[in-house]
């Protein structure tokens, strides 16, 4: 994110045409800003805060809407520029002009041989001919070679073997030619995308409407460096769904090629027809038609998970037509025309031939139309194994739908145009409160906007006080220190996974291809190398049960660990990818892979009595009273990954006598500790494990980071070498598991005014192999449902065991899906009842006796309930009320385009656990402190400080402020901090600020009598003056305290409410 803010600054402010910014800006806007992070993912709640400090560059950006509350506080102090870190554009550090001079001349040096080649095995020809040399060279084998132009088609396709050289052929003139005629635009292949859409975007509509939709491919730092040519090429060879190629063969585009010496131009439809080229295979440019704007019209298409950036679309399509209008009818006539379809599950874009052949001499008319949607249905068949097929039929044919019904000029039967339709991917939004113009703005031009109130108070500051987040220079910058940044230790090997592919089979035969990665295997770790005494244990929780390591003999699901040892940990990847997996399943039973099949089976994990909610009231009494009934109605809820950008990762250092230390990205260090300890056959103590800081976790980090460390131990213990795994994100996917996809049936009694009387859930939960936490969903699901006061409230939970990945805790496990599961059912009743769904949430929200009846102790007291004027306050305010009718409006003007808004609330059982923490004053009055929580982005450590500085406030005249920058928080290290539990669960940091409160207190109790010594003898004492006193007398300057919840209160309720708006795009 910073080099793209940073690119996008650097681009601005170089722009001769824009007027100078104020003082502390650039010349960036905030749309600029915007999107110049738009394609870059954060999967923690930091992407909106992120933003703002992106628009506090921008010259039009109003500062008192951003979110930058440590430099000011909002609502008593002007927003001002002088108070953020200054900018100032001739300050800015760009790359070295003397490492820029080095690098040329040493490539320079390279590029006077006769075939240019450094030590390292890179070639970099200067012209075709010497490429064809170097083809025809006897160091040319078409297996370890690999021809490169940027190499950013490695972040799709991973190399499945080494390559021992590498062909960079970006330096060959004749693949950077760009040349304009009248006839056309010609880009050689290796011309970026960035400045292909350069090019194009000072043309005619045709061209335009290329380079816009070349905007929303990859991202701007891929598009600032992956080829033109290297993205058809990719889409010829491999079958990338590439929204290029679609465009472009939709404007008419040829190809010029080159094989062997022979030169061709092919239509780019004949080349993508063509047999995949091989690596010999050149192409030389692209030529793009000039298309004259008479009776000429070009659309393109797409729809992504993400409207922009680093999402492959499910479909896209582009469409060119050539129509004159009738003299008499004034009717619009197809002359010709061009329409093609890419990325719904084929090999390659194709054209629609047999509409276009039938659309050829029509007039446009609702009846041709139709005929042309059937056509279209009968060609666009996804292939098998596509996921999604009929969204993605549907998707295709809305999109001709919508294009043809552009083109209709008869207004009775013209459907929306291109305003109603997702033309050039956009999304219809709004920025102002005219419905007209709401119409007219494009979302993708929609600002992020963040709106906040604070609350201060210095009753207990520096605590709640907005400031910067301890650690964030560093880990802006790149400095921070993860698992996989720690120098490799001496001897250090890495490891990599080789996966089951069978759901269910025995393992009778682990063999590799005869390639370059396999020679790099130095061993396969296999459950026999468990050490003897250990236990084949991958991941276990507390009273819930345990998952191998290793699968030993018999694979239980698809993704099950194996294991292999290489030199490198790219070696490792690709050695891995090598292994061939004898399987049989002789005498195993089918794999149980659904709900269904477990169900039918029964194959299910218990819940311990301890963990299971309890039924409130009569659900028959409940369902006699109730006016109108829904019964056995569905919900489904599918899976999802975690996508931290830290994949599982460990390190895992053998040490003397028996005893090992292992830096591990984890949220539980305790339970992985007592893990590895169990496989390796080992005492606790002998395991020391340390997580300094986890890049990104939700839940992820937990049950499945063990794996990983243990892995890890097994390889070095063996092998008495250090070894390291840093997983790839293909196997990390595999192996997470992630969220628990669920079955519900649902029956439901309610009163006419909406009241509901009793509800019934049936309830499947996908737990996958291992109970790993899921006996603990059924609470947190029943728990999040209770939210409203359903009157009576019966449920059957079923927690099904099936081979698959175990799923494990995933960012609020349970509570959001049993959420969703209410408002689903919340809007089936409003919609039966024809009312707005407001108005049944409000009508089923608790008054405090109906809270204390479901949620009993952690309702607290009455004044504590809040959610009722949280959400009346929210439903109420003018901001929604103004969205809400924006919503109402645009649905009602436009046909295949919707959006959607809603207000919904949640309740949150926050559930306290023991935690302990440590606080050590430093001989300079510097403050070390321990905590067992992990610090995993979510400001744990900041918090910490907070704490300490207030803990020990008292000492100081200011109140504890100053202290802030004395305090260090450190790395949590299972041999130093005991008991230290896991991370999760909303509650972390709140139970380790209150063991560091408790630790702080004991170490005031011991300083307060020197500090009131010295004030008599000298007025006001120094800290550090303190501190050295303290230390003479040889006062015990650490503390540690093991926090336990009051046993009358060990839960308490959270209250929240929330409104989202989305665009939809209704498929036919």
């Amino acid at each position: 994110m910073c080099m793209s803010i940073f690119s996008a600054l650097v681009k601005a402010d170089k722009a001769a045409d824009r007027p100078a910014p104020p003082a502390g800006f650039s010349k960036l806007t905030s749309s600029e800003a915007e999107k110049a992070v738009s394609g870059n993912l954060c999967r923690c709640t930091g992407y909106r805060p992120i933003v703002d400090a992106c628009k506090s560059f921008a010259a039009d950006v109003d500062l008192e809407d951003l979110g930058l509350n440590c430099f000011w506080k909002k609502g008593d102090e002007p927003a001002d520029v002088s108070k953020l870190p200054g900018y100032d554009s001739g300050a800015v550090c760009t790359f070295p002009e003397f490492l820029k001079s080095e690098i040329k001349s040493s490539v320079e040096q390279v590029n006077g041989a006769p075939v240019p080649v450094s030590d390292d095995g890179w070639y970099r020809p200067k012209s075709i001919d010497e490429l064809h040399r170097l083809f025809q060279s006897e160091s040319f084998d078409e297996n370890s070679v690999k021809i490169v132009a940027s190499n950013t088609g490695s972040g799709v396709y991973k190399d499945q073997d080494l390559h021992d050289k590498y062909i960079d052929i970006k330096e060959v003139p004749e693949l950077s030619v760009i040349n304009r005629s009248n006839k056309g635009v010609e880009l050689g292949s290796v011309v970026s995308i960035s400045k292909a859409i350069e090019v194009l975007s000072d043309g005619n509509v045709v061209f335009e409407k290329i380079a816009d939709h070349l905007n929303k491919v990859a991202s701007p730092f891929v598009r600032n460096t992956a080829t033109i040519g290297g993205n058809i090429i990719m889409a010829q060879r491999l079958q990338f769904p590439s929204d290029i190629v679609t465009v472009l063969l939709a404007a008419g585009t040829t190809v010029t090629i080159q094989v062997v010496s022979k030169r061709l131009c092919l239509t780019l439809e004949e080349f993508l027809q063509q047999p995949p080229c091989d690596s010999r295979t050149l192409l030389l440019s692209i030529f793009i038609p000039y298309w004259s704007s008479d009776g000429i019209t070009f659309e393109t298409f797409r729809a992504a998970p993400r409207p922009l950036g680093n999402a492959v679309a499910y479909v896209n399509s582009a469409f060119l037509a050539r129509t004159s209008v009738d003299a008499a009818s004034r009717d619009h006539l197809i002359e010709d025309t061009c329409l093609v379809f890419g990325a719904y599950g084929t090999d390659h874009a194709i054209r629609a031939s047999k509409v276009e052949d039938y659309l050829k001499g029509k007039t446009v008319s609702s009846t041709v139309i139709l005929e042309a949607v059937r056509l279209l249905k009968a060609t666009v068949k996804p292939s098998e194994g596509t996921t999604h097929p009929e969204y993605r039929i549907s998707l295709a044919v809305s999109f001709l739908f919508t294009f043809l019904s552009s083109l209709v000029n008869n207004e009775s039967t013209k459907v929306n145009g291109p305003n109603g339709s997702c033309s050039n991917g956009a999304t219809n939004g709004a920025l102002e409160h005219s419905p007209e113009k709401h119409l007219k703005f494009d979302s993708n031009d929609l600002p992020i906007r963040s709106r906040q109130e604070i609350f201060l108070t210095d009753e207990y500051k520096p605590v709640g006080k907005p400031i910067k987040k301890a650690g964030a220079e560093i880990q802006a910058s790149g400095e921070a220190v993860y698992v996989d940044d720690i120098p490799a230790p001496k001897d250090c090997l890495y490891g990599a996974f080789i996966y089951s592919t069978h759901p269910h089979a025995h393992v009778k035969a682990i063999n590799f291809k005869s390639s370059l990665a396999s020679q790099k295997v130095i061993t396969v770790i296999t459950a026999k190398d468990i050490p003897s005494g250990g236990q084949n244990i991958g991941s276990t929780f507390p009273m819930m049960g345990d998952e191998a390591l290793f699968a030993d003999p018999v694979t239980e699901f698809a993704g099950q660990n194996i294991g292999v040892i290489a030199e490198t940990q790219k070696y490792a990847y690709m050695a891995a990818k090598q292994a061939i997996i004898e399987y049989s399943t002789e005498n195993l039973q089918p794999p149980i892979l659904t709900i269904e099949d477990a169900i039918q089976r029964n194959s299910y994990f218990q819940v311990p009595p301890f963990l299971a909610p309890k039924p409130v009231g009569d659900y028959n009494k409940g369902m006699a009273e109730a006016d109108q009934k829904i019964l056995s109605a569905e919900v489904k809820l599918e899976s999802q990954y975690y996508f931290y950008m830290e994949t599982q990762v460990a390190l895992a250092i053998p040490d003397e006598d028996n005893c090992i230390t292992i830096y591990s990205s984890t949220q539980i260090p305790e339970v992985t500790q007592n893990v590895v300890a169990k496989c390796l056959g080992i005492p606790f103590h002998n395991v020391r494990l340390i997580s300094r800081r986890v890049g990104g976790g939700f839940g992820g980090k937990a049950m499945k980071a063990i794996h990983v460390a243990c892995a890890c131990a097994v390889a070095a213990f063996k092998l008495r070498r250090p070894v390291r795994m840093y997983l790839d994100r293909k196997t990390d996917m595999i192996m997470a598991g992630g969220r628990h996809p669920m079955k519900v049936k649902y029956s439901v009694g309610f009163k006419s005014d909406g009241k509901i009387t009793a509800l019934h859930i049936d309830l499947g939960i996908n737990a996958g192999i291992s109970p790993d936490v899921s006996p603990m969903l059924p609470p947190a699901i029943i728990g999040a449902l209770k939210k409203y006061n359903w009157g009576n409230l019966a449920f059957d939970t079923k927690v099904c065991k099936t081979n698959v990945s175990s799923k494990s805790a995933m960012r609020g496990p349970g509570d959001v899906q049993g959420s969703f599961i209410a408002e689903a059912i919340i809007e089936h009743v409003a919609s039966a009842l024809s009312v707005d769904t407001n108005t049944i949430r409000r009508k089923n929200l608790h008054d405090f006796e109906s809270l204390v009846v479901f949620f009993e102790d952690a309702a607290g007291e009455a004044s504590t309930y809040s959610l009722v004027t949280m959400f009346d306050k929210l439903a109420s305010s003018p901001e929604y009320q103004r969205r809400a009718a924006m919503v109402e409006h645009f649905n009602r003007s436009n046909k295949w385009k919707k959006r959607g808004i809603s207000c919904v609330p949640i309740t949150y059982e926050v559930n306290l656990r023991p935690t302990p923490g440590k606080v050590s004053i430093m001989n300079d009055g510097s403050i070390v402190v321990e905590v067992g929580g992990v610090e995993i982005g979510q400001g744990l450590w900041t918090k910490v400080k907070q704490m300490t500085a207030f803990g020990l406030g008292q000492l100081c005249p200011d109140g504890g402020e100053s202290l802030l920058d004395k305090v260090r928080v450190i790395q949590a290290d299972t041999l130093s901090m005991i008991q230290g539990g896991f991370t999760g669960g909303s509650t972390t940091s709140e139970t380790s600020c209150e063991a560091v409160r408790q630790s702080c207190v004991a170490l005031v109790e011991r300083l307060k009598p020197i500090k009131e010594n010295l004030e008599a003898e000298a007025g006001t004492v120094e800290w550090s003056s303190l501190i050295a006193q303290a230390s003479m007398a040889s006062v015990n300057l650490s503390a540690h305290a093991y926090w336990t919840p009051d046993p009358t209160f060990r839960s308490y309720l959270n209250y929240g409410a929330g409104i989202s708006e989305v665009p939809l795009i209704q498929t036919a």
